[in-house]
């Protein structure tokens, strides 16, 4: 097992890409072009993280991870909020990596809890062919994933791992059916379908949308975060029609937040 710091060194590089500031209803606010570099100083004690953005560049230089981010094995991180408060601002980020990409997805919400926007950063490392997935659409989910999760948490108990099944498929009013199988449990849902956006809402207090985004990429968000209600945020991303990621960060009714998990999953049949 690599330690987090040497989990973090898997995004050593330049990565190229852009910062893609999207609402909270999915419309494309702005799209500077981003160069990130991530350095290793002193036999890579310390990193040097280099951001220029729109003609910005900041400098940061650490040694040490703070407690809001964790990272998995292959890179994939997230980092954020460990605490819902009230009236104060709110989110997270949440970091996948594929061989010569990553996409990453920060979610905002403001000081009333209310979903805010989006950033959807979508990079390659300098040098390597840009490729990017097409938008990812309902259709391209449809069908049956077999995956393989890995769920590890802020107060570094064990991880665990365990296998995952989703079912994706729509029903006779076209509104798409999600049964997601784990460690012996079983949550089926529904939503209605508004574009690129997926609408869960069973539950008025416990309103979730998926919003389907460029890059094979998609967020989870509810609309609104709040107290004595617990909650996740994720990120999909479809690197390839049948090969899916997802990143869940999990919190709990005291808003804390709790675990942090990683899916990779393969579609094995189609709806």
């Amino acid at each position: 097992m690599k330690s987090q710091w040497e989990c973090l060194l898997q995004n050593l590089g330049e990565w190229q890409g852009s910062f893609t500031r999207v609402s909270a209803q999915g419309e494309i606010l702005e799209d500077p072009p981003s160069v990130v570099s991530l350095e290793g100083l002193n036999n890579n004690q310390t990193i040097r993280q280099t951001i220029s953005l729109g003609g910005n560049e900041r400098v940061l230089e650490y040694s040490s991870l703070g407690r809001g981010v964790l990272f998995f094995q292959n890179g994939a991180f997230s980092q954020g909020s460990i605490q819902l408060a009230p009236f104060s601002e709110f989110g997270a980020e949440l970091g996948l990596i594929s061989e010569n990409r990553r996409l990453r997805l920060v979610q905002l919400f403001d000081k009333n809890g209310q979903l805010n926007q989006f950033t959807l950063i979508r990079e390659y490392l300098a040098g390597t062919p840009k490729l990017e997935c097409p938008p990812v659409s309902v259709e391209s989910l449809l069908g049956e994933w077999h995956g393989e999760a890995v769920t590890i948490y802020p107060d570094w108990q064990s991880p665990d791992t365990y296998s995952t099944t989703l079912k994706l498929q729509l029903d006779n009013a076209g509104r798409l059916v999600q049964s997601l199988s784990f460690d012996s449990r079983t949550i089926t849902s529904a939503a209605v379908i508004e574009g690129s956006i997926l609408k869960f809402d069973q539950d008025p207090h416990k309103q979730v949308q998926v919003l389907l985004l460029p890059d094979g990429a998609s967020a989870t968000s509810p609309l609104k975060v709040q107290l004595r209600q617990a909650f996740v945020l994720e990120v999909g991303w479809l690197i390839e029609p049948n090969l899916r990621q997802r990143m869940v960060r999990s919190y709990n009714e005291k808003g804390e937040w709790a675990s942090l998990t990683l899916v990779t999953e393969r579609r094995v049949s189609s709806s």
